[in-house]
Protein backbone atom coordinates (compact mmCIF):
# COMPACT_ATOMS: atom_id res chain seq x y z
CA UNK A 1 0.00 0.00 0.00
CA UNK A 2 1.59 3.66 -1.14
CA UNK A 3 2.31 5.89 2.09
CA UNK A 4 -1.12 7.92 2.31
CA UNK A 5 0.02 11.55 1.67
CA UNK A 6 0.06 14.54 4.20
CA UNK A 7 -1.90 17.18 3.33
CA UNK A 8 0.19 20.97 3.18
CA UNK A 9 0.60 22.75 6.25
CA UNK A 10 -1.39 25.80 6.72
CA UNK A 11 1.88 28.10 6.51
CA UNK A 12 1.80 26.09 3.20
CA UNK A 13 -1.98 26.67 1.82
CA UNK A 14 -1.54 30.37 2.98
CA UNK A 15 1.41 31.10 0.84
CA UNK A 16 -0.75 29.77 -2.48
CA UNK A 17 -2.85 33.04 -1.52
CA UNK A 18 0.04 35.05 -2.81
CA UNK A 19 -0.27 37.55 -5.24
CA UNK A 20 2.37 36.76 -7.81
CA UNK A 21 0.82 39.25 -10.75
CA UNK A 22 0.31 42.38 -11.22
CA UNK A 23 -3.53 42.70 -12.32
CA UNK A 24 -4.82 40.16 -9.87
CA UNK A 25 -3.44 42.38 -6.89
CA UNK A 26 -4.25 45.83 -8.57
CA UNK A 27 -7.78 44.60 -9.19
CA UNK A 28 -7.66 43.82 -5.72
CA UNK A 29 -6.29 46.85 -4.26
CA UNK A 30 -8.97 48.86 -6.60
CA UNK A 31 -6.54 50.67 -8.24
CA UNK A 32 -8.15 52.84 -11.33
CA UNK A 33 -6.14 52.86 -15.19
CA UNK A 34 -4.27 55.97 -14.40
CA UNK A 35 -2.92 54.59 -11.13
CA UNK A 36 -1.89 51.14 -13.14
CA UNK A 37 -0.23 52.97 -15.73
CA UNK A 38 2.25 54.19 -13.38
CA UNK A 39 3.35 50.49 -12.82
CA UNK A 40 5.63 48.32 -14.47
CA UNK A 41 3.86 45.54 -16.10
CA UNK A 42 6.76 43.35 -16.72
CA UNK A 43 9.46 43.88 -14.35
CA UNK A 44 12.37 42.18 -14.29
CA UNK A 45 11.88 41.40 -10.16
CA UNK A 46 8.88 39.56 -10.16
CA UNK A 47 6.07 40.23 -7.75
CA UNK A 48 5.44 38.39 -4.70
CA UNK A 49 3.05 39.60 -1.94
CA UNK A 50 1.34 37.75 0.81
CA UNK A 51 -2.71 38.62 1.25
CA UNK A 52 -2.10 39.31 4.93
CA UNK A 53 -0.19 42.54 3.63
CA UNK A 54 -2.33 43.31 0.87
CA UNK A 55 -5.59 43.62 3.37
CA UNK A 56 -3.88 45.75 5.14
CA UNK A 57 -2.56 48.53 2.13
CA UNK A 58 -4.82 51.17 1.09
CA UNK A 59 -7.24 50.89 -1.82
CA UNK A 60 -7.48 53.06 -4.68
CA UNK A 61 -4.65 54.73 -3.93
CA UNK A 62 -0.93 54.31 -4.69
CA UNK A 63 0.23 56.53 -1.55
CA UNK A 64 0.34 54.06 0.80
CA UNK A 65 3.59 53.10 2.97
CA UNK A 66 3.10 49.54 2.67
CA UNK A 67 2.10 49.43 -0.98
CA UNK A 68 5.19 50.83 -2.35
CA UNK A 69 7.32 48.30 -0.78
CA UNK A 70 6.06 46.08 -2.65
CA UNK A 71 4.22 47.03 -6.44
CA UNK A 72 6.96 47.64 -9.08
CA UNK A 73 6.64 51.36 -10.59
CA UNK A 74 8.11 52.84 -13.52
CA UNK A 75 10.47 53.93 -11.74
CA UNK A 76 12.57 50.94 -11.89
CA UNK A 77 13.30 51.25 -14.86
CA UNK A 78 15.47 54.40 -14.13
CA UNK A 79 19.29 54.05 -14.78
CA UNK A 80 21.44 55.34 -12.08
CA UNK A 81 25.36 54.39 -12.19
CA UNK A 82 25.47 54.23 -8.75
CA UNK A 83 22.96 51.73 -8.17
CA UNK A 84 23.66 47.73 -9.50
CA UNK A 85 22.94 44.70 -9.61
CA UNK A 86 25.46 43.20 -7.09
CA UNK A 87 25.66 46.19 -4.67
CA UNK A 88 26.99 44.46 -1.50
CA UNK A 89 29.46 42.68 -3.45
CA UNK A 90 28.22 39.57 -2.41
CA UNK A 91 30.05 37.63 -5.25
CA UNK A 92 33.17 38.71 -4.00
CA UNK A 93 32.43 36.68 -0.28
CA UNK A 94 31.61 33.56 -1.64
CA UNK A 95 33.31 30.56 -0.14
CA UNK A 96 30.90 27.67 -1.59
CA UNK A 97 27.52 27.71 -3.46
CA UNK A 98 25.90 28.97 -1.08
CA UNK A 99 28.36 30.02 1.75
CA UNK A 100 29.40 33.97 2.11
CA UNK A 101 32.11 34.81 4.60
CA UNK A 102 32.30 38.47 5.03
CA UNK A 103 33.20 39.39 8.76
CA UNK A 104 35.24 37.07 11.29
CA UNK A 105 33.22 35.14 13.32
CA UNK A 106 29.79 34.81 11.33
CA UNK A 107 29.20 32.76 8.44
CA UNK A 108 26.20 33.31 6.26
CA UNK A 109 23.89 30.50 4.55
CA UNK A 110 21.81 31.77 1.21
CA UNK A 111 19.74 28.64 2.16
CA UNK A 112 17.11 29.43 -0.64
CA UNK A 113 15.85 31.79 -3.36
CA UNK A 114 12.45 31.32 -2.17
CA UNK A 115 10.64 34.20 -0.21
CA UNK A 116 7.32 35.18 1.81
CA UNK A 117 7.38 38.41 -0.28
CA UNK A 118 9.86 40.41 -3.06
CA UNK A 119 10.66 43.57 -1.54
CA UNK A 120 10.97 46.30 -4.54
CA UNK A 121 14.63 47.23 -2.93
CA UNK A 122 15.87 43.58 -2.40
CA UNK A 123 19.59 43.73 -2.72
CA UNK A 124 19.69 40.20 -3.36
CA UNK A 125 17.37 39.83 -5.93
CA UNK A 126 19.70 39.37 -8.52
CA UNK A 127 21.82 36.80 -6.78
CA UNK A 128 22.80 33.68 -8.88
CA UNK A 129 21.16 31.23 -6.40
CA UNK A 130 21.89 27.39 -6.92
CA UNK A 131 18.58 26.08 -6.23
CA UNK A 132 19.07 22.24 -6.83
CA UNK A 133 21.17 21.05 -4.10
CA UNK A 134 19.10 21.53 -0.27
CA UNK A 135 22.00 19.09 1.68
CA UNK A 136 24.22 21.85 2.17
CA UNK A 137 26.78 19.70 2.88
CA UNK A 138 29.72 21.60 0.93
CA UNK A 139 29.21 24.84 2.84
CA UNK A 140 28.76 22.63 6.04
CA UNK A 141 32.11 20.81 5.98
CA UNK A 142 33.40 24.78 5.18
CA UNK A 143 32.10 26.47 8.11
CA UNK A 144 33.23 22.78 10.13
CA UNK A 145 36.65 23.61 9.02
CA UNK A 146 36.74 27.27 10.08
CA UNK A 147 37.10 26.82 13.86
CA UNK A 148 36.94 31.16 13.85
CA UNK A 149 33.10 30.67 12.94
CA UNK A 150 30.95 30.80 16.31
CA UNK A 151 27.58 31.92 14.41
CA UNK A 152 25.99 30.84 11.36
CA UNK A 153 23.56 33.21 9.92
CA UNK A 154 20.48 31.50 7.87
CA UNK A 155 19.32 33.80 5.06
CA UNK A 156 17.99 33.75 1.74
CA UNK A 157 15.38 34.24 -0.04
CA UNK A 158 14.12 33.22 3.63
CA UNK A 159 15.24 30.20 5.66
CA UNK A 160 11.67 29.87 6.76
CA UNK A 161 10.86 28.91 3.24
CA UNK A 162 11.99 25.59 3.59
CA UNK A 163 10.36 22.64 5.19
CA UNK A 164 10.62 21.62 8.70
CA UNK A 165 12.23 18.75 7.37
CA UNK A 166 15.23 20.16 5.34
CA UNK A 167 15.50 22.39 8.55
CA UNK A 168 16.06 19.22 11.08
CA UNK A 169 18.36 18.12 8.38
CA UNK A 170 20.31 21.21 8.63
CA UNK A 171 20.10 21.58 12.30
CA UNK A 172 21.36 18.18 12.77
CA UNK A 173 24.92 18.85 11.03
CA UNK A 174 25.19 21.78 12.51
CA UNK A 175 24.99 20.90 16.06
CA UNK A 176 27.76 18.33 15.28
CA UNK A 177 30.23 21.28 14.84
CA UNK A 178 31.71 22.33 18.07
CA UNK A 179 32.85 25.84 17.59
CA UNK A 180 29.09 26.85 15.98
CA UNK A 181 27.53 28.81 19.35
CA UNK A 182 24.66 30.89 17.84
CA UNK A 183 22.54 30.46 15.13
CA UNK A 184 20.72 33.55 13.74
CA UNK A 185 17.75 33.73 11.43
CA UNK A 186 16.89 36.58 8.92
CA UNK A 187 13.51 36.32 8.36
CA UNK A 188 10.82 38.44 6.74
CA UNK A 189 8.44 35.15 6.95
CA UNK A 190 6.14 36.05 10.19
CA UNK A 191 5.45 39.38 8.59
CA UNK A 192 4.18 37.78 6.15
CA UNK A 193 2.44 34.49 6.66
CA UNK A 194 2.70 34.24 10.57
CA UNK A 195 1.24 31.44 11.00
CA UNK A 196 4.87 29.53 9.53
CA UNK A 197 5.57 29.85 13.42
CA UNK A 198 3.22 26.86 14.14
CA UNK A 199 3.43 24.33 17.18
CA UNK A 200 5.76 21.44 14.56
CA UNK A 201 8.17 24.73 13.98
CA UNK A 202 8.10 25.51 17.70
CA UNK A 203 9.24 21.92 18.80
CA UNK A 204 11.98 22.21 16.32
CA UNK A 205 13.20 24.95 17.44
CA UNK A 206 13.31 23.80 21.36
CA UNK A 207 15.12 20.63 20.22
CA UNK A 208 18.38 22.72 19.24
CA UNK A 209 21.22 23.11 22.12
CA UNK A 210 22.57 26.24 20.99
CA UNK A 211 21.00 30.20 21.06
CA UNK A 212 18.92 31.14 18.47
CA UNK A 213 18.38 34.33 17.25
CA UNK A 214 15.87 36.08 14.91
CA UNK A 215 16.03 39.23 12.98
CA UNK A 216 13.01 40.17 11.68
CA UNK A 217 12.59 43.41 9.40
CA UNK A 218 9.85 45.31 9.42
CA UNK A 219 10.08 48.97 7.91
CA UNK A 220 6.54 50.27 9.04
CA UNK A 221 4.33 49.92 12.18
CA UNK A 222 1.35 49.12 9.62
CA UNK A 223 3.13 45.81 8.81
CA UNK A 224 2.66 44.64 12.54
CA UNK A 225 -0.63 43.25 14.06
CA UNK A 226 -1.33 41.22 17.20
CA UNK A 227 -0.92 37.81 15.23
CA UNK A 228 2.24 38.19 14.53
CA UNK A 229 3.60 39.02 17.84
CA UNK A 230 1.63 36.21 19.42
CA UNK A 231 3.43 33.90 17.24
CA UNK A 232 6.82 35.84 17.94
CA UNK A 233 6.51 35.57 21.52
CA UNK A 234 5.90 31.84 21.08
CA UNK A 235 9.73 32.15 19.92
CA UNK A 236 10.60 34.57 22.84
CA UNK A 237 9.66 31.58 25.47
CA UNK A 238 11.63 28.77 24.45
CA UNK A 239 14.53 31.25 24.94
CA UNK A 240 15.09 32.54 21.25
CA UNK A 241 16.19 36.65 21.20
CA UNK A 242 14.41 38.43 18.20
CA UNK A 243 15.71 42.01 17.06
CA UNK A 244 14.18 44.00 14.22
CA UNK A 245 15.83 45.42 11.06
CA UNK A 246 14.75 48.14 9.06
CA UNK A 247 15.77 49.74 5.98
CA UNK A 248 15.53 53.99 5.36
CA UNK A 249 12.86 54.39 2.52
CA UNK A 250 12.54 57.60 0.64
CA UNK A 251 8.29 58.13 1.20
CA UNK A 252 7.75 54.90 3.48
CA UNK A 253 9.30 55.70 6.57
CA UNK A 254 11.41 58.97 5.97
CA UNK A 255 9.98 60.78 8.81
CA UNK A 256 9.89 60.72 12.75
CA UNK A 257 6.48 59.96 13.18
CA UNK A 258 6.49 56.74 11.63
CA UNK A 259 9.95 55.45 12.76
CA UNK A 260 9.07 56.31 16.22
CA UNK A 261 5.89 54.66 15.99
CA UNK A 262 7.43 51.38 14.05
CA UNK A 263 10.28 51.44 17.33
CA UNK A 264 7.67 52.03 19.94
CA UNK A 265 5.46 49.09 19.14
CA UNK A 266 8.53 47.21 18.53
CA UNK A 267 9.84 47.60 22.02
CA UNK A 268 6.35 47.33 23.70
CA UNK A 269 6.17 43.43 22.36
CA UNK A 270 10.20 42.78 23.59
CA UNK A 271 11.52 43.47 20.18
CA UNK A 272 14.38 45.24 19.92
CA UNK A 273 15.25 47.64 17.03
CA UNK A 274 18.82 46.02 15.76
CA UNK A 275 19.45 47.94 12.25
CA UNK A 276 18.17 50.83 10.42
CA UNK A 277 19.89 50.25 7.11
CA UNK A 278 20.84 53.11 4.69
CA UNK A 279 19.26 51.31 1.15
CA UNK A 280 21.80 49.38 -0.56
CA UNK A 281 21.84 50.71 -4.14
CA UNK A 282 20.69 47.86 -6.06
CA UNK A 283 19.87 48.40 -9.86
CA UNK A 284 15.69 49.89 -10.33
CA UNK A 285 15.99 51.20 -6.41
CA UNK A 286 17.18 54.58 -6.60
CA UNK A 287 13.67 55.62 -6.19
CA UNK A 288 13.43 54.79 -2.87
CA UNK A 289 17.35 56.42 -1.41
CA UNK A 290 16.95 58.85 1.29
CA UNK A 291 20.05 61.42 1.94
CA UNK A 292 22.41 60.26 5.07
CA UNK A 293 22.22 63.57 6.05
CA UNK A 294 18.34 63.43 6.61
CA UNK A 295 19.01 59.96 8.29
CA UNK A 296 21.39 61.17 10.78
CA UNK A 297 18.51 63.80 11.46
CA UNK A 298 15.85 61.51 12.11
CA UNK A 299 18.00 59.53 14.51
CA UNK A 300 18.93 62.46 16.34
CA UNK A 301 15.66 63.47 16.96
CA UNK A 302 14.21 59.54 17.83
CA UNK A 303 16.95 60.14 20.29
CA UNK A 304 15.31 62.74 22.24
CA UNK A 305 12.15 61.10 22.21
CA UNK A 306 12.67 57.31 22.69
CA UNK A 307 14.91 55.57 24.99
CA UNK A 308 18.37 54.42 24.35
CA UNK A 309 17.63 50.41 23.66
CA UNK A 310 14.51 51.69 21.20
CA UNK A 311 17.47 53.47 18.83
CA UNK A 312 18.59 51.06 16.41
CA UNK A 313 22.44 51.58 14.80
CA UNK A 314 21.92 53.65 11.75
CA UNK A 315 24.43 51.65 9.06
CA UNK A 316 25.30 51.60 5.39
CA UNK A 317 27.21 48.33 4.25
CA UNK A 318 30.64 49.16 2.87
CA UNK A 319 31.89 45.94 0.57
CA UNK A 320 35.05 44.68 1.89
CA UNK A 321 34.55 46.37 5.15
CA UNK A 322 35.17 44.11 8.39
CA UNK A 323 31.76 45.13 9.49
CA UNK A 324 28.39 47.24 9.09
CA UNK A 325 29.74 50.93 8.56
CA UNK A 326 27.71 52.83 11.64
CA UNK A 327 26.30 56.35 9.96
CA UNK A 328 26.96 58.69 12.80
CA UNK A 329 25.07 61.85 13.61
Amino acid sequence: MMPQQQPPSLWRQILRQNFRELESLAHFLELNQEQRDQLLSKPGFSINVPLRLAEKMQQTSLDDHLLKQFLPSKEETTISPAFVSDPVSDGCFRKGPKLLHKYDGRALLVCTSACAMHCRYCFRQNFDYDREDKSFDEEIKLVAADSSITELILSGGDPLSLSDQLLQNLFDKIQLIPHIKRLRFHTRFPIGIPERIDEAFIRLISSLKIQVWFVIHVNHANELDEEIFSRLKDLQKIGCIILNQSVLLKGINDDVTSLKMLFETLVNHGVLPYYLHQLDRVQGAAHFEVETNKGMWLIKELAKQLPGYAIPKYVREVAGESNKTPILF
